[in-house]
């Protein structure tokens, strides 16, 4: 998707795999792509400021989630929601994950030199099956009873992000998107573990920060994450803690 924005292609526009053999997550890891899954990236060009763009990684979590609870009334029945940055859980067993890139080499109407940034939104989701050896809890939406398509999934993921993009606004409308994204989160004071440098640290979820960030309970104080991992430290009822 990156690359055929850069070399022209008209945006908005959606490229779709139905298996990846090089797919990645965050930080580099390797992401697992499976049949019957969706594996999907929007790209895009949006005239906020480049340092608004890590808003998009919660407006995309707001898309994906909205989208699978838009094709199945049983969606909100499995326990579904979010967990920061980027995570899409069931229970605490991981559904889907978003890879969020920006980049300024082309702006505006495709000229090398216009306003604003080009984002792609990178989507995998565990539509019919998850994989079993990640080291930790995963599932799909098929072992948890939401019986879909990836085609149908992409289609309800395409009005989603048109709706969630527009709501943003180029960012004049990010408090929206920071409000939804707390209501499909855990609740306040939830136990987690933030992974740092310096190894694990136990924390509390405490909402977000009006930027997007983390806002943890720290040793009795409130800190601000702006990067790392957040992993559930007691189970929520399905499978381990993740």
């Amino acid at each position: 998707a990156m690359r055929l924005a850069l070399t022209g292609e008209a945006l908005p526009l959606w490229v779709t795999a139905d298996r990846q053999t090089a797919g990645r997550g965050r930080t580099g890891r390797t992401w697992a792509s499976l049949p019957g899954n969706l594996q999907a990236s929007l790209a895009f060009h949006s005239k906020a400021p480049l340092q608004q763009a890590g808003e998009l990684s919660l407006l995309a979590a707001i898309a994906a989630i909205e989208a699978i609870r838009a094709i199945s009334p049983l969606a909100d029945t499995t326990g579904i929601r979010l967990k920061w940055p980027n995570d899409l859980l069931i229970g605490p067993a991981k559904a889907g994950g978003i890879l969020v890139e920006t980049t300024l080499a082309r702006g505006e109407a495709g000229s090398q030199t216009g306003a604003g940034f080009l984002a792609v939104l990178g989507f995998g989701l565990n539509v019919a099956s998850c994989p079993d050896d990640l080291g930790r809890a995963a599932t799909s939406l098929a072992h948890e009873g939401v019986t879909t398509t990836a085609a149908t999934l992409l289609d309800a993921l395409a009005d989603q992000c048109d709706l969630w993009i527009a709501r943003w606004d180029e960012g004049r409308g990010f408090g929206a998107i920071r409000d939804a994204w707390i209501e499909c989160a855990g609740p306040l004071g939830e136990p987690i573990t933030l992974q740092s440098p310096s190894g694990p640290i136990a924390a509390t979820y405490q909402g977000l920060a009006p930027s997007g960030a983390l806002l943890a309970g720290i040793d009795g104080r409130i800190e601000t994450i702006t990067y790392g991992d957040v992993a559930l430290i007691a189970p929520t009822g399905k499978g381990k803690a993740q």
